[in-house]
């Protein structure tokens, strides 16, 4: 199997890896690198890449275009080659490199992010929808991360109709043990001090840091907002000025992956997953990986009435809803958060069943059986 991937300094991107070797494919990797140092394992690097620029990456596409099937030689001669393409741009790539294959290829399209300039009915969305409802057409499954990715996004603009697989977000299980979801954070609001909010991963939200810089300042040493991960400079320019600015804003730096989540979420009451960088586009779509980390981990999730990651937690009875995108809707959900009912949420939390959060050796063999060669049905993607 050929992994196509659009950021090699992804963690995610040898996460999926890891799950296709847990479940018994034997796979190389080769995409674009937005950032430095050394990778997890040898790959093929196409080029390099930036975050959010579109046209860049077109460039790099274009360049990586006329040689990919010379940097990328087949595998296997006796059989046919699976193409994993993650993301529009690797599915371009995914197409040109399966039609220079002397023996069959089987492309698989991963979407688990729609990039914003696909959304909308200006003529650069229409575009780059008919480019990709075009590769689709030479695409045999399309991996899912969400249900709302097909409802809301494949099921329109005329795309044609593939089987569609849901591969959710979830960890893979701890070996040996079971995973820690119970306790309360130290200092926080079980043990009478204040409400202690995590946000961790992907920091790119403006709209969630100006909401809780505003909520902590507006009553002081009630809220307490701990940020770990990686701030999106490039959205949030003044991020570590806003932080510094605010006593009841701490960001600890990034973490490794899973290693530290037992610790990070240790060290809260709630974890934040409101995210409205795409507001009512892939914002309201997502699935994020901090939903199963943070419930694995026993922090309870903050959500957004109307999202896709809301109607999750709400079928799992586990966590606490805000109306509405607003400062005040924020406030009010938070604040009517006493040490007792924190306590009945936690105990939502830790009856989660373990397949809801993590991903066996089971799964991954079902899964990487469904991706490189078709031979189980896919599961309808509303079934979580």
């Amino acid at each position: 199997m050929t992994y196509l991937a659009h950021d090699l300094d992804d963690p995610s991107i040898w996460r999926r890896v890891e799950m296709l070797r847990r479940g018994g494919a034997r796979v190389r990797v080769a995409g674009f690198r937005r950032g430095q140092g050394v990778l997890p394992e040898e790959a093929v690097v196409l080029g390099k890449t930036s975050n959010g620029r579109m046209i860049q990456r077109l460039r790099a596409i274009a360049a990586a275009w006329p040689r990919i099937a010379r940097r990328i030689p087949q595998q296997d001669e006796t059989g046919p080659e699976v193409i994993l393409a993650r993301n529009l741009e690797m599915l371009a790539l995914g197409a040109r490199l399966a039609r220079a294959r002397k023996r069959q290829a089987r492309l698989v399209y991963e979407l688990l992010d729609i990039h914003g300039m696909m959304l909308g009915q200006g003529t650069v969305a229409r575009a780059l929808r008919r480019i990709e409802a075009g590769l689709l057409r030479r695409t045999s499954l399309v991996v899912l991360s969400s249900p709302a990715f097909e409802t809301s996004h494949l099921r329109h603009y005329g795309r044609p109709d593939l089987p569609a697989l849901l591969v959710e977000n979830k960890p893979f299980t701890r070996p040996g043990n079971a995973a820690p979801r119970a306790g309360a954070a130290p200092g926080g609001l079980e043990e009478g001090g204040p409400l202690i909010i995590g946000w961790f991963g992907m920091l790119r939200c403006r709209w969630s840091l100006e909401v809780l810089d505003q909520l902590t300042r507006a009553e002081p040493g009630r809220f307490r907002v701990i940020l770990r991960g990686r701030p999106a400079m490039d959205v949030m320019t003044d991020f570590l000025e806003v932080v510094e600015a605010n006593p009841g804003l701490a960001f600890l730096g990034p973490y490794d992956w899973p290693g530290d989540l037992p610790g990070i979420y240790a060290e809260v009451d709630v974890a934040w997953l409101i995210d409205r960088y795409q507001a009512g586009q892939n914002s309201d779509w997502l699935l994020p990986n901090r939903l199963y980390e943070g419930c694995l981990n026993g922090a309870v999730p903050v959500v957004l009435e109307g999202t896709e990651v809301a109607r999750r937690v709400a079928a799992w009875s586990c966590g606490i809803a805000v109306a509405a995108p607003e400062p005040d809707a924020v406030a009010a959900a938070l604040s009517g958060l006493d040490p007792a009912r924190l306590a009945v949420l936690r105990a939502a939390v830790a009856a989660l069943p373990p397949t809801a959060l993590e991903m066996d050796e089971a799964e991954c063999r079902r899964l990487t059986a469904v991706i490189g060669r078709g031979f189980e049905a896919p599961a309808p993607v509303t079934e979580s």
